[in-house]
């Protein structure tokens, strides 16, 4: 019996095929309720799809409207004709108007079909048709009594697609189709919870939001936008965190991807798992797409090692250039890549049209580390006067990661103090007939866990400043454990005498970072080169690291032969790195030690790959690769071994000699070493070290020779009191000092280490 209803609507556009799954998802949740739920209208799934994240909600109202309206006659369409045939097909015999509810048992079925395996039956196994099975071949048809109700059920099904063919069986190696992942944006994490990245979310609005909220206006206007933004910078900078928050807050569909995980083990599957990722990108435009660690699947292909990396990074290539906005039905698709080793991508992802912009997040300076503090902290209960920018100033080269880091050791020092009472209580708890073998750190848990769920000790164990001055030594910077320095602890307090170099450093390197906008006013933009020349041991080391100090600049230290290496191209390669590592730590002075090792003259005689290194040198000192924020200072006691063009204007053109102390900045420099060993040294001991460095003896001594004096007058003075110990006087330590006596010692065994200083002022009166 066939039922005519008139002609039934049909689903041929784009936009009601969109909504008809939306539509299906609604009536099965629908279904799942209670009561079956409410009967859905046109109005519901409007209000559904405007509160969604779907790209539907951009739609005009009316053109909504009419075809929610022609989906909901489809599905009642469809629903009635399954009504139909459920009613028509079948014995109307014995069927109760309210059958009991049904209990599923899948053991008695299981039970079942084994005893069918085992003794094949006829009378229970019997097809529709009345005819038998033949031997133990079980046909698709057969039906199977089920022994708990008498209902028919059949015994295998067949599954089968939408348009009801079955479907298609996978082939070996080939993975289970996987359901859809959820592509909202993040919801734990905002910008507020970031500090110190203004700059970087600035061009991130300008980049990925605009284009994204705003694509119209590029249509109209013509204007291609960026398809895709790299983030760069050293580990635990906030590359990851910044986008995914910057996701959270435009609210559009999110696609997160670890670079590793779209490397498969078959041909041509990474490839098809890129394709698959940017095709529904490409649906659920506007999308934002973030790949971590790039670098793992887009290395340079001419350096790859098989033929499947190259194929991956030209399928990358491929998808990048179908994502314009012509391409993508006018809905941007905008992909965010991060890496700490931008260099090791393939020069074709970096062209413009594919990675437009690339943002170099550096290691935060102390404004941006305050504010980072700030973030951290703000769900931590502090002192009203807690000072952020002090604690700003102690962590130099620390990037976002080591700040949290030293948040959290802080905790743990405040809980610690927690530990101490509970170790008080642990004493008194315990019971007195312990065996005294019992370990105090077991005792110590058996209290712990016989109060646990306990309220916790009286006391005030708030994170204190003081806390956080005991993490800080404890956290080690990333800077550090990449194999360069952070700002040092030596001050000019630390340096005696030297003033004349003291002033022409200042202006050369500490007060254009200090107050860059005033040198600016007068033309000066470049930063300026500094080779420190001398005898050894007059402290050109000592003013490096104080310039550093100063100026609050990270400091990278150098020593000259240990970028050589015995490999082509990579003594080249480690120059190149080190600067490299100074543009992410601007503002950055770059110290080289003993240049003479690295940069000696380019004649006949010298090699070929040392000339390479030389050259190198001088393109990066050229500024050809972004010299800004970047001041070089070297030291050498042998100027006349250096290549002539490292010494010319623009590279180092200022050269500062560092010359053997004169009686009175001995003086200077001999009191400033006794302070620095000796903090709680008296007044009277420090004015007669005048006598000691003004002694004919002294003459010729360097810094580093005072340095040995001291060390030698120390010595003495402890020997003087092992001798007046061993003959029975009383000695207090702490009253022991070293006398003139323990000087004459010293001077006597201590001779000046700088031999020909008269070769150092010929090369002076020279120009040098």
């Amino acid at each position: 019996m066939m039922v005519n209803r008139g002609p039934r609507p049909t689903l041929t556009q784009a936009l009601d095929k969109e909504i008809y799954q939306i539509v299906r998802k609604l009536v099965d949740e629908q279904s799942q309720l209670k009561n079956g739920g409410k009967s859905l209208t046109v109005s519901d799934v409007y209000d559904s799809i405007k509160h969604s994240n779907s790209s539907l909600k951009r739609r005009s109202k009316k053109l909504l409207e009419d075809s929610i309206d022609r989906v909901l006659r489809v599905i009642k369409e469809e629903e009635q004709e399954l009504d139909d045939d459920e009613s028509l097909d079948g014995d109307f015999e014995g069927i109760e108007e309210n059958p009991p509810p049904r209990i599923k048992d899948h053991n008695i079925m299981n039970r079942s079909i084994t005893k069918m395996w085992s003794k094949p039956s006829s009378a229970s196994m019997t097809p529709r048709g009345g005819t038998p099975p033949v031997g133990n071949v079980i046909p698709s048809n057969v039906s199977m009594q089920d022994p708990l109700n008498g209902t028919v059920e059949p015994l295998l099904k067949v599954d089968r697609q939408p348009n009801g063919e079955p479907k298609l069986k996978r082939r070996k190696g080939e993975r289970a189709p996987q359901k859809d992942a959820d592509r909202t944006p993040p919801t734990d994490i905002s910008l507020e919870n970031l500090g110190g990245v203004e700059n970087v979310i600035e061009e991130l609005n300008e980049l990925v939001a605009m284009p994204m909220l705003y694509p119209d206006t590029y249509i109209q206007t013509g204007i291609q936008p960026p398809r895709g933004v790299l983030l760069h910078g050293p580990p635990g900078c906030g590359k990851t965190m910044i986008a995914n928050a910057f996701a959270a807050e435009i609210g559009v569909s999110f696609i997160p991807l670890s670079a590793p995980s779209l490397v498969a083990g078959m041909s041509g599957e990474s490839e098809k798992k890129i394709r698959d990722i940017f095709d529904e990108a490409k649906r659920m435009a506007p999308c934002l797409v973030f790949i971590d660690e790039i670098d793992v699947i887009m290395g340079k292909r001419e350096s790859a090692q098989r033929e499947m990396e190259k194929r991956i990074v030209a399928q990358m290539l491929t998808c990048m250039d179908d994502m314009a906005l012509e391409k993508t039905g006018g809905k941007p698709v905008i992909i965010i890549a991060a890496t700490n080793r931008p260099d090791s991508l393939d020069p074709a992802l970096r062209r413009a049209g594919r990675f437009n912009k690339e943002i170099n997040l550096g290691v935060p300076n102390e404004h941006a580390r305050e504010k980072i503090l700030r973030a951290l902290t703000q769900k931590l209960v502090l002192p009203d006067d807690f000072n952020y920018r002090a604690l700003a100033k102690l962590t130099p080269g620390f990037v976002g990661a080591d700040l949290n880091d030293v948040v959290s050791v802080a905790g743990t020092e405040a809980m610690k103090r927690m530990m101490a009472v509970l170790k008080e209580r642990s004493a008194t708890d315990m019971d007195l007939d312990i065996p005294s073998e019992t370990a105090p750190s077991l005792l110590i848990l058996r209290s712990l866990v016989a109060h646990a769920g306990e309220s916790a000790p009286d006391g005030d164990f708030s994170i204190k400043y003081d806390d956080f001055l005991t993490a800080v030594p404890k956290v080690q910077p990333s800077a550090k454990r990449e194999g360069f320095a952070t700002i040092p602890d030596t001050t000019w307090a630390h340096i005696g005498a030297l003033h004349e170099v003291r002033d022409q450093l200042e202006m050369a390197i500490v007060e254009p970072i200090k107050r860059p906008e005033s040198f600016a006013r007068v033309g000066i933009t470049a930063p300026t080169g500094v080779l420190l020349w001398g005898p050894p041991g007059c402290g050109k080391t000592l003013l490096a690291k104080a310039v550093a100090n100063e100026s609050k600049a990270n400091f990278i230290s150098i020593k000259g032969p240990e970028l050589l290496n015995k490999y082509v191209g990579e003594s080249e390669r480690a120059v190149r790195q080190v600067f490299e590592r100074a543009r992410s730590s601007v503002p950055c002075i770059l110290f080289f030690d003993e240049l003479d090792a690295l940069v000696p003259k380019r004649e006949d005689s010298l090699s070929e790959a040392s000339s390479k290194v030389v050259n190198t040198l001088l393109t990066e000192l050229d500024g050809l690769s972004n010299r800004a924020g970047i001041y070089v200072v070297a030291a050498t006691n042998r100027p006349d071994m250096i290549d002539p063009a490292m010494l010319r204007p623009g590279r180092l053109g200022t050269s500062v000699f560092v010359a053997l102390p004169t009686p009175d900045e001995r003086v200077e420099i001999l009191k400033a070493l006794y302070k620095k060993a000796l903090p709680a040294a008296k007044s009277e001991e420090i004015e007669a070290l005048d006598v000691v460095a003004r002694d004919e003896r002294c003459t010729g001594y360097s810094g580093a020779d005072l340095g040995n004096l001291h060390q030698a007058a120390a010595v003495a003075a402890l020997k003087r009191e092992m001798v007046l110990k061993a003959g029975g006087m009383v000695v207090v330590e702490d009253e022991l000092r070293i006398e003139r006596l323990d000087w004459e010692v010293a001077l006597g065994k201590v001779k000046a280490s700088v031999k020909d200083a008269r070769k150092y002022q010929r090369l002076k009166e020279r120009g040098m």
